[in-house]
């Protein structure tokens, strides 16, 4: 028998049952009873009206005392207020789905900081969010102020039928135990095994040659409509995500999923264009119902504190997590039934072997399967999708500037020749990491992050007195805007120029300033995996 489950709608719903359904009714009654012991009569429309204009009074009253004590806690501090745009919920709303669907990322963050600055807030039904970027800020969340800020209840509700309480979307002793169980499968050792990369990409170059040999046009473009949205017509290229999703399965999980097997799409005049094989394969159902998830999960965000009341009759997510779990089941059963039998693959938290996988590491540690799920699909999303990214832009960059791709290659050539790559062939070849770096901070894979204030705090304003930063406030950081600012960068920052990197541009600008450029987050949460990503990207160029 089922187990009834609320949607995000109904709990929404009983959580503001007070101010909602209680307050009004009370002050009906409230009026009625004052009305009949003074023996005044009323026309009918008013007793209908009264419920909903005390809720507005009662709405304004707290608004007014709110914005008082966040002052008067304001000048306690010495700091100020920051620039608050003046445009309604609505408005707000409408222009960022009209974004979301057709622009780019933070597309309205840059509007507004023409007009406001690098730094401002708005009010999205009734709640407050701060919008900077700021290298300092993003320090001073991040790192310097590290214990006042966190995810937050609102984030983890955003995202919890998708990531459960995984790494990303967890704060405290769950993050702490997230993170502890996942930091030695990225020690140096580990990483620096180039069988996994190299096997998969010679699988990947191996799939693109039949196809072209085949007389159609390689489709790197996924066919789902939330990627041509984030990122225009150049989409996460499905070549790659496959190459990722392999490579990322066999490392972390000691399995390889083979979604290469599922074959390339055929361009959609081919006869062969999806193909029943192709489009029921395990694999592809799986990249689907992800990033459908994916998708509306971002729509969440869009909606402030009221997004359940759009997903009222049923979690727009959960069908996706449900498939999502359905296909990483088969691998966490097999590691259930390893451990059942006494199997061991590592003797202490020290020693990580090099056939350990964060899958069993995970079971042996934990015997909470919702936990280890959490954390699998969370580490799949890093492993697949922001690596996927990466290496889409980079070919693209390669495409758009055959220069940069002939110094590449001629680097490679020379430091490599046809050998395979080592960690350290890969820590010499700066104009390789340089490349990389600058396609990072033009198409960061993750282009905003956000975090909410754990208590009222300041964040420091140059010049000037700082911004107050009330608690529970979500703070959102755009990485996307901060590495394309000319200020930070310089007048050619909107250019793609690797030079940057290793020229005196590195000292006038970077050097001196190092959050200017934080493609893998920063401070304590640092993306453990970014050396990973940048030997698998290095290792399928080196191809």
């Amino acid at each position: 028998m089922a187990i009834f489950q609320p949607t995000p709608g109904i709990v929404y719903l009983f959580r503001t049952v007070t101010t909602v359904v209680i307050l009004p009714c009370s002050a009906f009654w409230a009026l009625q009873a004052g009305l009949r012991q003074f023996e005044v009569i009323l026309p009918p429309w008013l007793y209908l009206v009264a419920p909903f204009l005390s809720q507005l009074i009662i709405g304004i009253f707290w608004n007014l005392l709110s914005r008082f004590f966040t002052l008067r806690d304001a000048a306690a501090k010495g700091a100020i207020m920051m620039p608050s745009v003046q445009e309604t919920s609505l408005s707000i709303v409408r222009s960022m789905l009209h974004s979301f669907k057709n622009g780019y990322p933070a597309e309205r963050f840059q509007k507004w900081s023409e007009e406001y600055g690098n730094t401002f807030s708005f009010s999205l039904f009734g709640e407050t969010r701060m919008v900077t970027m700021e290298p300092s800020h993003v320090k001073a969340v991040l790192a310097i102020q590290f214990q006042d800020f966190q995810k937050g209840p609102g984030t983890y509700a955003m995202f919890e039928s998708l990531l459960g309480a995984g790494v990303f979307n967890s704060d405290g002793d769950m993050w702490k135990f997230h993170r502890n169980m996942t930091r030695p499968l990225f020690n140096k050792d580990r990483i620096s095994d180039f069988d996994n990369f190299e096997r998969h990409a010679a699988g990947t170059i191996a799939q693109i040659k039949t196809r072209l040999r085949e007389g159609y046009p390689v489709d790197f473009q996924v066919g789902l409509k939330s990627y041509q949205r984030t990122w225009g017509k150049h989409a996460l290229q499905d070549v790659v995500a496959r190459f990722t999703l392999d490579s990322a399965t066999e490392y972390l999980f000691g399995k390889d999923v083979n979604s290469m097997s599922a074959g390339l799409p055929y361009p959609a005049g081919s006869p062969l264009a999806n193909h029943p094989h192709f489009v029921n394969h395990p694999s592809n159902v799986f990249v689907k119902a992800f990033a459908k998830g994916q998708e509306q999960s971002a729509v969440r965000l869009q909606g402030g504190r009221t997004w359940p009341l759009r997903e009222f009759w049923a979690d727009a997510v959960k069908p996706s997590r449900k498939v999502v779990d359905e296909f990483v089941q088969p691998m966490l059963a097999e590691a259930l039934e390893k451990k059942a039998k006494g199997v061991k693959t590592s003797s202490s938290e020290k020693d990580v072997g090099e056939n350990m996988s964060l899958l069993d590491r995970l079971v042996e540690n934990t015997d909470n399967t919702k936990d280890i799920q959490d954390e699998l699909l969370n580490i799949l999303v890093a492993g697949r999708d922001t690596t996927a990214s990466l290496l889409t832009f980079a070919v693209y960059m390669m495409c758009e500037h055959p220069d940069m791709a002939a110094r590449l290659r001629s680097e490679i050539l020379t430091k490599v020749g046809a050998r395979r790559p080592t960690y350290e062939d890969i820590r010499d070849m700066k104009y390789l990491r340089a490349f990389l770096n600058e396609t990072l901070r033009l198409y960061p894979p993750v282009p905003g992050n956000s975090r909410t204030a754990k208590v009222a705090t300041t964040l420091p304003n140059k010049g000037s007195a700082p911004y107050y930063v009330p608690k529970d406030t979500r703070v959102v950081y755009s990485v996307f805007l901060m590495h394309r600012r000319t200020d930070l960068w310089g007048p050619d920052a909107l250019e793609f120029d690797p030079n940057r990197f290793l020229d005196s541009r590195l000292h006038q600008y970077l050097t001196p300033n190092p959050f200017i450029f934080v493609p893998f987050n920063a401070g304590p949460r640092i993306c453990l995996g970014q050396q990973v990503r940048v030997l698998a990207l290095c290792g399928r160029h080196s191809k």
